[in-house]
């Protein structure tokens, strides 16, 4: 007899990823029909049209067939090619086999060089994990975390799923924390008291703060103090911080800039905190989310736990290699002088100016229509408006409702929580062309002014 649903365990049948549920399937349902489909449901840049930076595909492209490095004078800038002969030096073997289960550490190295000069602190290579996009090393770092049914996360909520999916998969409870969309989505103290002294009432025994910045889906980008507020909170009781950081990359805001935990826990002599930090090429302004490639750095980890984490990633050998190339480019890019640097500083800006200008494009529109309210988008790669529905709909409804109608695959605000019953979100992304993000723009007002 075939494997039946009932065989499966709760953990899988509880978890939940809205991203890519129900509504994306009948949105591909749709598109094999012959329907026209925008997807603003997820964060794929390259799906919707940015395109990749030169400098990263010839050194991939180098890594992948060696054979061209005889040939590549005259074909390739030189520093495309001394970046492809280091990395091929460094992994020994080429891309073809197993790197050891941290990664090669000539791209370890080349993170901890980054971090160093992003944040004026040192870093270690030793404390470094690639991972295979920023997922597995927020699941890994939840794997070794969750101990039991009764130990908790505290998410901030509007959270992103792969969070609240792999708290289900390991057994472990999230709490939630609710910032205040009336002032920016804004976090406080008396909010994460509040979640942890509920958690703990409950008999939940909370084991890490878990943070994105800047914040998905709701493009908050955290100040000093924030942080530093945080880690205080952290060390209070005695809890680990997850800081996702993927985004860091994408600050719109005019005051707004990124600031890391672990240059704040570093500055402010903190060695009680055990802090994972994670970043990836799949987001930013490098837009490789097919290639898979991040690190996750560790700081603040006693030897024997982080013996434990080096067998829970040796399970999986080790991340794939095109993503440690696009990890090493990532971190170690062309700098001025370098033969690529002209190029390179150029579409980066063209990416940047592009994003930014769409950031604002997307939230002044959002304004604009009756029932639709939303906060200035300062970072990351969404917006997350509040919506006003007739009595007895959903926020489900809602959006399978504009699918069918427009075309348009958004991601409904219930799959990544909200913060009390009666209000409705839906998560967008800035991504689409602008001239398709002007026509999201108006078939959404025609469809609101129906909808209501």
């Amino acid at each position: 007899m075939p494997i039946a649903l009932g065989d499966l365990g709760e953990c899988v049948l509880n978890a939940k990823y809205a991203v890519r549920g129900p509504l994306v399937a009948r949105a591909q349902e749709l598109e094999r029909s012959g329907r026209k489909i925008i997807y603003c449901n997820i964060g794929n840049p390259q799906a919707l049209d940015q395109k990749p930076l030169t400098f990263l595909r010839q050194v991939l492209a180098l890594t992948a067939y060696p054979g061209l490095l005889e040939t590549a004078p005259g074909l390739f800038p030189s520093d495309a090619i001394a970046a492809a002969r280091r990395f091929l030096d460094g992994a020994k073997s080429g891309i073809g086999a197993y790197s050891e289960s941290k990664g090669v550490r000539l791209v370890r190295e080349a993170v901890a060089a980054f971090i160093s000069r992003r944040d004026g602190i040192p870093a270690d290579a030793d404390s470094i994990y690639l991972t295979d996009g920023a997922s597995t090393g927020v699941q890994t770092a939840l794997r070794l975390l969750i101990a039991g049914p009764h130990d908790g996360i505290m998410t901030q909520t509007p959270q992103y799923p792969l969070y609240s999916a792999s708290i289900s998969l390991y057994d472990g409870v999230r709490v939630p924390y609710y910032p205040e969309e009336s002032k920016g989505w804004s976090i406080t103290r008396q909010m994460l008291e509040k979640a942890c002294a509920n958690a703990r009432e409950n008999q939940v025994r909370v084991k890490a703060l878990s943070i994105i910045n800047p914040g998905n889906p709701t493009g908050l980008v955290l100040r000093r103090g924030d942080i530093e507020m945080m880690l205080d909170f952290a060390k209070a009781h005695h809890i680990a911080i997850l800081a996702d950081e993927v985004y860091q990359d994408d600050i719109y805001g005019e005051d707004a800039r990124f600031i890391s935990f672990a240059k704040v826990l570093e500055e402010t002599g903190n060695r009680e905190v055990t802090l994972f930090s994670f970043h990836s090429c799949s987001k930013g302004l490098t837009g490789e989310c097919g290639l898979r490639g991040g690190y996750m750095e560790i700081r603040n980890m006693p030897p024997d736990v982080d013996a434990e984490l080096m067998k829970l990633r040796s399970i999986s050998l080790c991340s794939n290699l095109p993503g440690q190339v696009a990890t090493y480019v990532l971190v170690n890019p062309p700098q001025e002088g370098d033969p690529s640097y002209p190029l390179y500083k150029e579409e980066r800006a063209v990416i940047l100016d592009s994003l930014r200008s769409k950031a604002r494009l997307l939230a002044e529109g959002l304004n604009a229509i009756p029932g639709i309210s939303c906060v200035p988008i300062s970072g990351s790669l969404y917006a997350f408006p509040t919506i006003t529905l007739p009595e007895g709909r959903s926020d489900e409804d809602y959006c399978m409702a504009l699918l069918e109608k427009t075309g348009i695959c958004v991601v409904p605000g219930s799959g990544f929580g909200q913060s009390r019953g009666g209000v409705a979100h839906f998560r967008t992304t800035i991504l689409p062309p602008k001239e398709e993000l002007r026509e999201v723009l108006r078939l959404l007002a025609d469809f609101q002014a129906e909808y209501r």
